[in-house]
């Protein structure tokens, strides 16, 4: 899929709800950190960082009224909420996409390592491996940042959002992938993402793929 695509979804996405697309490029960031910790090759680091940009996609199809509300979803209302999941999938095989990394972490990225997440239920080594690591990732992001229910993070949200993580470990994420998250935040490796794409900041959510590699490597020299 072109970066013109993907930037035209996602524009979507932005006009649906800023909050998501700026949650959007930061996952997409800090993916590709830890994908490099982790040791992936280029090729694959392209595609985690498609998967990345694309996860929240069906969300295009999700009610405003849900979507943007600013307490908490009745259960019916995160019934509906749920089904990003499934309706991005969807949406993207529709397109033509094959990539099994994309379409993979597209639809498992909310499922939890105790088998109590959705949309499938998987557990463990059932997740597929890019969805485990995106689940970390996705979590931090969304506890550090602005969300319609959630107007102030405050100070301490990053060390706040590592306890929680901690806490999660071997119910809602895979261990080993809490562990390395960790260790970059505690050794400062996603420091330039916390202090550049904060939301304070409002760094436009389509500055492109390649615009945020090139943002990358120019916050940390």
């Amino acid at each position: 899929m072109s970066p013109e695509i993907i930037q035209a979804l996602v524009g979507l996405l932005e006009a649906k709800d800023m909050s998501t697309a700026a949650h959007t490029w930061r996952v997409v960031l800090y993916t590709r950190a830890l994908g490099e910790r982790a040791g992936a090759d280029h090729d694959l680091l392209e595609r985690l960082t498609v998967a990345a940009a694309l996860h929240d996609i069906g969300k295009i199809e999700i009610p405003s009224n849900i979507l943007q509300k600013p307490g908490k979803l009745t259960d019916e209302e995160f019934e509906v909420m749920k089904t990003h999941t499934t309706l991005g999938h969807e949406r993207l095989v529709r397109m033509g996409e094959s990539d099994s990394v994309v379409l993979q972490l597209v639809r498992s990225h909310h499922e939890r390592f105790d088998g109590l997440g959705y949309p499938d239920g998987l557990a463990g080594e059932q997740i597929p491996i890019a969805a485990r690591y995106f689940a970390v990732i996705d979590s931090f992001d969304a506890m550090t940042s602005l969300r319609p229910y959630r107007r102030d993070t405050g100070e301490g949200a990053a060390e706040r959002a590592i306890g929680e993580l901690q806490k999660g470990i071997g119910n809602r994420y895979c261990p080993g992938t809490v562990e390395m998250f960790v260790e970059m935040y505690r050794t400062g490796g996603l420091a330039w993402i916390l202090e550049y794409f904060n939301d304070a900041a409002q760094v436009p959510a389509l500055a492109g793929l390649s615009e945020v590699s090139k943002t990358r490597s120019a916050a940390k020299k």
